[in-house]
């Protein structure tokens, strides 16, 4: 057989091994869904058996106890059924069994957060029909994506129906483990995400009506483990080195492309600290990096990147480049003005290197709710 000949083969094999690959993760990605399902069936059903039979004062209190008791005696086999998890089932099927999507669409909380997380989950339409009014003791559709103990996570870390549909169409979404699920909620990310006031700067982008949904005017970066005094370097070497946690906070959606990225304009070299490309938005996105408070001339800056990424470097295909100056602190209404004459689409954002208080965030968010 002769060399290129050889090559072709060894070509063919590899497609023929990838496909046979992707059939195992399928069936794998299935059964485990399928896993789920049984799984979070049995405990929907027995939280609504639990509820009723308590409601209906068939039982007290102290039978559940007994209930724990006598199943781990009469089949020590059975794990997970002891008193408290038996009460978390009971939670679990009151906090979705009257979901009502309608309703919450219109709440001032969930607006502008439903379409951008649906807008990549599977079967869609199936997901949000399957919730609406489910029937008693059947399992909605759309929980059955999430484990067990993602479901644990969430009814115990959060208070608000509104943050627990949250939390649930975005783990659904970004398929988060059950670790980034635990990180979004501890860094308060719903509460970040409602009072986030990212204005952009005027464009006519064809997705301008998602940016702001997708970008927050804060970002958390406690992973990075930074000093109060930095460099500029110190963050972006940082965030290559916790890549994995940077996109989580950015979203999922978030490709990486490159640090310290060159565009040559003219004779002169020209260095973007990071390039990320955005699934939804299908454009590249550059994230200049400072570590002081926003200067109005940062502005020009990556606008001149932008307009040579435009030139340069974007496919056709694909949109504008949109721009996204990370500050350490950012005076807002300097902000507004610096962006209300930029032609290119750029946002601000501040960034933390500590976790901010969730009981601050949260009260700031019920004074902006109340407003």
């Amino acid at each position: 057989m002769c060399h290129i000949c050889c090559l072709r083969f060894i070509m063919e094999l590899q497609q023929h091994f990838e496909q046979i690959r992707q059939l195992i993760k399928v069936g794998q990605a299935k059964a485990l869904q399928a896993a789920y399902l049984q799984q979070l069936t049995v405990y929907w059903q027995l939280g609504a058996y639990i509820h009723h039979r308590l409601e209906g004062s068939d039982w007290g209190e102290r039978v559940v106890e007994e209930l724990a008791i006598w199943l781990k005696e009469t089949d020590p086999s059975l794990k997970g059924f002891d008193r408290r998890t038996l009460y978390r089932m009971k939670e679990f099927y009151l906090t979705w069994k009257d979901l009502d999507w309608k309703v919450l669409i219109d709440k001032k909380q969930i607006v502008g957060l439903l379409n951008p997380q649906f807008k990549n989950a599977d079967n869609q339409e199936d997901i949000i029909v399957g919730l609406i009014n489910p029937q008693l003791l059947k399992l909605p559709v759309l929980l059955s994506k999430l484990s067990w103990t993602h479901h644990i996570e969430i009814l115990k870390r959060t208070a608000s129906l509104e943050e627990r549909i949250f939390y649930l169409l975005l783990s659904v979404k970004d398929r988060y483990t059950v670790a980034e699920l635990i990180r979004q909620v501890k860094t308060s990310l719903f509460e970040r995400q409602m009072l986030s006031t990212q204005k952009i700067s005027q464009s006519s982008h064809p997705e301008s009506t998602m940016i702001s949904k997708i970008f927050r005017d804060k970002y958390i970066f406690e992973f990075l483990d930074l000093p109060e005094f930095h460099t500029e370097n110190n963050v972006q070497k940082g965030l290559l080195v916790k890549l994995k946690q940077f996109v989580l906070e950015l979203g999922k959606d978030f490709i990486f492309m490159g640090e310290q990225v060159r565009v040559q304009v003219g004779l002169h070299d020209y260095y973007i600290d990071l390039l990320f490309f955005h699934r939804d938005l299908q454009c590249l996105v550059a994230f200049e990096l400072k570590n002081d408070e926003f200067q109005p001339e940062y502005l020009g800056k990556l606008n001149f990147y932008l307009e040579a990424l435009d030139r340069n470097v974007k496919k056709d295909h694909e949109n504008p480049s949109i721009g996204v100056l990370l500050c350490k602190t950012h005076d807002k209404e300097v902000v507004e003005y610096a962006l209300n004459r930029s032609l290119s689409p750029a946002l601000v954002a501040a960034y933390e290197t500590k976790m901010i208080g969730k009981d601050l965030l949260q009260k700031m968010l019920n004074e902006w709710v109340e407003d």
